[in-house]
């Protein structure tokens, strides 16, 4: 499953497909109505994402989780917030998805280190 997540993402022509569909998809999805940005919802119970989020600042972290307990707030009441206050697309800035690619990177550069074999 994962290579062909690698194959599709690297995907020139699949990429290119998909491009128009973004705006559509990022609007349907509601996130940016409730204050919320991509990365947080990302889904964090993976071992990466944990070392990840323990990586994260305070200052990040604290934002994140205001975030995330307003959103819950207004979506059990059923409400969205004013217009004004929704996520603008130059706030929807990636912090949390290049933490958890340089986990991934680091645990897969262990699991390599530790598989080599010494030769005398």
């Amino acid at each position: 499953m994962e290579a062909l997540n690698r194959y599709l993402v690297n995907n020139k022509t699949f990429r290119a497909v998909l491009k128009p569909f973004a705006p559509l998809w990022v609007k349907a999805s509601g996130y940016r109505r409730l204050g919320l940005r991509y990365d947080d919802i990302v889904i964090e119970e993976s071992p990466e994402a944990q070392e990840a989020m323990r990586r994260l600042d305070d200052d990040v972290m604290q934002a994140r989780i205001y975030r995330m307990k307003r959103a819950f707030q207004l979506d059990s009441t059923m409400q969205e917030l004013p217009k004004d206050q929704w996520t603008k697309p130059s706030e929807d800035k990636e912090y949390f998805l290049p933490v958890i690619e340089q986990v991934r990177a680091e645990v897969a550069e262990r699991k390599k280190f530790d598989s080599l074999k010494l030769e005398k």
